[in-house]
């Protein structure tokens, strides 16, 4: 794999799941990796601009055969019946450039609680809405932030995984807001 999109905390949001569309055709990625929490605002949230989960669900299907996905906190049995590709594991655990990354929503294993790993691993979260670039005592934390309902002051945003760097993004315009190559 040479490109990866990452995003997550879509939350039926079809305005902010249009401007991800056009982000995935400008940065042609070859997987996209959703990290969870895709139809469902719940109930912590206020709802996202434009909640029209209907109108999110043929766009996200669109994209099933390039789509890899883990389970957020808000996704349930009945958004993986309208989805066409799998949304129900609790992690994936991928090879990028040498390093193991193990992807989550983030509302089991997080940075305070992560996932069985070895030194240097990278552990890549959603959930907490927030960007996330952090050298922990074993293991490096990410977080793409939230594609809707951005918290902290930051932006709506996504990650991009390319030659070992990771480079976080505004899904509204695409302008580079952090990078962070891996040695």
């Amino acid at each position: 794999m040479k490109k990866l999109l990452i995003a997550s905390d879509i939350h039926g949001s079809a305005y902010y799941m249009e401007a991800l569309m056009t982000r995935i055709e400008a940065e042609a990625p070859d997987r996209i990796l959703l990290l969870g929490d895709l139809l469902y605002h719940g109930p912590r949230n206020d709802l996202p601009k434009d909640y029209a989960p209907k109108q999110v669900i043929p766009q996200l299907n669109s994209l099933k055969d390039r789509l890899m996905c883990v389970r957020g906190n808000c996704d349930g049995e009945v958004d993986q019946m309208v989805l066409n590709f799998p949304i129900m594991a609790d992690y994936i655990a991928l090879d990028l450039g040498g390093r193991m990354v193990f992807a989550t929503h983030g509302h089991h294993f997080n940075e305070n609680d992560p996932l069985p790993h070895c030194p240097g691993d990278i552990l890549l979260c959603g959930h907490t809405h927030i960007p996330a670039w952090q050298e922990m005592e074993d293991f490096l934390y990410l977080n793409p932030g939230s594609t809707s309902i951005p918290k902290n002051g930051s932006c709506p945003s996504y990650m991009i995984w390319e030659n070992g760097t990771f480079t976080w993004k505004d899904v509204t315009d695409g302008s580079v807001y952090h990078t962070l190559t891996l040695d």
